[in-house]
């Protein structure tokens, strides 16, 4: 695990945790690590789990597919971050959503009734762990509910313009990557990707933005 510990001592679940007694904690919890090949499911809908993931290398996403195969993306999960954690949390609850490598990917599994319970060796971290564990679940409520002012708007331009502007916001800057290709980014905002393009297209002749590939550029008319 010494080989990712860069990317678990990035992790909000560690935050706060020095290094050393992160190593620690690693052995007292007995987490397993896994690599996944590119467009590998990790987790499918339906699956129960018990255990918290957390990426070490790569970048997945959360999905959601209707029965026909239409696939809408939730949510991108990079290095250091966390997923399947409210899942973990309830494990007689089926996962409603997958979770598919996007890239080749190494993830590792934490037991949830490991992270929620002190143990002799690593009791003092425990309580901080529990406390980070909590605010990614209030974080990720938030985002959510983020996703779901873009959703919510009627058209295409309005929920380009609204994801856009809170990337921005993000930022704090009108100059950002967002982390998904055009495709991605339309199953993410739930529209047609020929659709998307044309609406992008419009924007930048209009004078709101400019982008390149995943690169964009706000502008104030």
């Amino acid at each position: 695990m010494k080989k990712y510990i860069e990317a678990v001592k990035s992790s909000p679940l560690f935050n706060a945790i020095a290094e050393a007694d992160i190593e620690a904690m690693l052995d007292c919890l007995s987490v397993r690590r896994k690599e996944y090949a590119k467009n590998e499911f990790v987790l499918r809908c339906g699956d129960f789990t018990d255990s918290v993931g957390v990426a070490l290398a790569g970048s997945l996403h959360i999905i959601k597919e209707d029965f026909w195969g239409n696939r809408n993306i939730i949510a991108e999960i990079g290095a250091g971050q966390i997923f399947a954690e409210s899942y973990a949390c309830m494990p007689a609850v089926p996962l409603g959503v997958s979770v598919v490598a996007a890239e080749r990917c190494a993830v590792m599994f934490m037991d949830v009734r490991r992270v929620l319970t002190s143990c002799g060796s690593a009791c003092e971290f425990h309580a901080r762990l529990v406390r980070n564990l909590v605010s990614v679940l209030a974080e990720k409520n938030l985002l959510f509910n983020e996703k779901l002012t873009h959703l919510t708007q009627r058209a295409t331009r309005q929920k380009l313009l609204s994801y856009l502007s809170a990337e921005s916001l993000r930022r704090g800057s009108p100059e950002f990557e967002i982390p998904f290709n055009r495709q991605q980014l339309a199953d993410y905002l739930s529209v047609d990707r020929s659709a998307l393009s044309s609406e992008l297209s419009k924007m930048r002749d209009e004078g709101l933005l400019d982008f390149y590939k995943n690169s964009f550029r706000l502008r104030q008319s």
